[in-house]
């Protein structure tokens, strides 16, 4: 569907305006608090929506349905996969912020699409082609030609940055696989409230041991546009990201994240002065081809 994949794309592009976003104030504010900050915004941009009417769908009212007989395992299975999604990618993903630029994160957390192949393959949800596996095998290539320079350094120092940010890549591909059947039974909008409040509600807790209440008091007001940025596209972007995932493949739609790089470095080196040198163009480049197979892929399915 054309506008599943407009949607994925979308979400590409704010993955990536929003770790440059991420990375101009993780020094001001603490990884926790700023994962809770942007999922909060992000519920309360949701929030005057999840109650219109006109989001009742199908026009059967079959989603109400389901709403008003919902099992209790599915309320907490939702919750588990929002703290997932929301709190624990989010933390783990400024964790590595801290300590690594905004491009060289952003084309890390662009396994994310391998990563989604190999869960859902594994587990039998679909098959891999020989198109998508090489795409996405690109990307990859794309992520250690990036790395090749640290790589070459010797005593160019610990990896715990890049580690935290494949770590976030890890856990929101589990989350997208097992998202689906949930967004098969419930309407989208709805489910993403509900996990954004039940990450927000972990992450406040959790955010505790950073002082969020006394911190978030002594913001700047340009901190706090760039936070409420982060925020409100957050929440676009995330209902756009289930949107995707209810009329396609997970890793048909998280092979668009692939775009997330590109406009990370541009941004990067626009607002951040970060370099943007050969090794990042050919890794943008590897990356940019991964996504065109891949999505040769779908198109060519979809013709026969």
């Amino acid at each position: 569907m054309r506008l599943a994949l407009l949607a994925a794309a979308a979400t590409g592009v704010q993955v990536g305006a929003a770790i440059v976003a991420s990375r101009m104030v993780v020094a001001e504010v603490p990884p926790l608090t700023l994962a809770m900050l942007r999922y909060g915004i992000g519920f309360l941009c949701l929030l005057p929506f999840v109650f219109k009417p006109w989001n009742r769908t199908p026009a059967d009212g079959s989603h109400r349905a389901a709403l008003r007989r919902l099992p209790v395992h599915d309320v907490l299975a939702m919750a588990a996969l929002g703290l997932g999604q929301f709190a624990i990618l989010i933390a783990l993903l400024n964790f590595g912020l801290q300590s690594v630029g905004a491009a060289q994160a952003a084309l890390i957390f662009s396994l994310f699409p391998l990563l989604t192949l190999l869960l859902s393959a594994g587990l039998g949800h679909e098959a891999i082609s020989l198109r998508l596996l090489l795409g996405v095998l690109l990307s990859i290539s794309g992520v250690a030609l990036s790395m090749a320079p640290k790589l070459m350094h010797v005593g160019a120092g610990p990896w715990w940055g890049e580690l935290a940010v494949l770590a976030s890549a890890a856990v929101g591909a589990g989350c997208s696989v097992f998202y689906r059947p949930y967004l098969q039974r419930y309407p989208t909008l709805q489910v993403s409230a509900f996990a954004m409040l039940a990450s927000v509600l972990f992450l406040a807790l959790l955010a505790l041991h950073e002082g969020w209440p006394a911190r978030v008091t002594q913001l700047l007001p340009q901190t706090w546009g760039v936070v409420f940025f982060i925020g409100a596209s957050s929440g676009i972007g995330y209902f756009l990201w289930l949107y995707a995932l209810k009329h396609e493949s997970p890793t048909r739609v998280t092979i668009f994240l692939a775009l997330n790089p590109l406009t990370a470095a541009v941004l990067g080196a626009l607002l951040l002065y970060e370099p943007f040198d050969l090794w990042l163009l050919g890794a943008i480049v590897l990356i940019a081809a991964g996504l065109w197979l891949a999505t040769r892929t779908r198109k060519a399915t979809a013709q026969r």
